[in-house]
């Protein structure tokens, strides 16, 4: 295998390394993910004590998408984020997954947002990578976003990896 970030040929240079970062990481996402049942999606691993995949991947796909409105600078449309959110339920954990899905489901859902989001960077000039946006009770760089897109996704990922060593080992 021949590893490689992809050039995205209607994307600026800067841009096209650090959407390409993302990119990486969601199709590594992705191939983590295959053959996942529905009951391995709602495990919560040993003792119910972990945040599933499920709520994992409902998590990343929200924060992406929360990302992609502070880059285009507009607000989140309410509709999105009853459809994605909240970021965290009333008890401060992150959300369930509903009842039922699938990871089919789960993935077309995040694979919205990643389109989306790859739309926006399309339109992205690499000058507008160092404008300062809001970032919670912060600011950041939008390069920053990108990059910590990236960096949130591997993150979780190595979560991901856990849950499904503990579902297997489970007795």
């Amino acid at each position: 295998m021949h590893y490689h970030l992809h050039r995205q040929t209607e994307m600026e240079p800067r841009v096209n390394m650090l959407f390409s970062m993302v990119e990486e990481n969601y199709e590594r996402l992705r191939g983590l993910l295959e053959k996942v049942s529905e009951e391995e999606l709602f495990y919560k691993g040993p003792g119910q004590a972990y945040n599933s995949i499920g709520q994992l991947l409902k998590h990343l796909a929200f924060v992406d998408l929360q990302w992609n409105y502070r880059i285009k600078e507009e607000p989140l449309p309410v509709e999105l984020e009853k459809a994605y959110g909240p970021e965290l339920d009333a008890t401060g954990k992150l959300p369930a997954v509903e009842s039922g899905s699938t990871i089919v489901d789960v993935l077309d859902a995040y694979d919205v947002v990643f389109q989306s989001f790859k739309e926006t960077c399309k339109t992205l000039k690499d000058e507008e990578l160092d404008k300062i946006i809001p970032y919670n009770d912060h600011t950041a760089t939008i390069g920053w976003g990108i990059w910590h897109m990236a960096d949130h996704s591997r993150y979780h990922q190595a979560h991901i990896v856990l849950m499904r060593k503990w579902f297997r080992q489970r007795q």
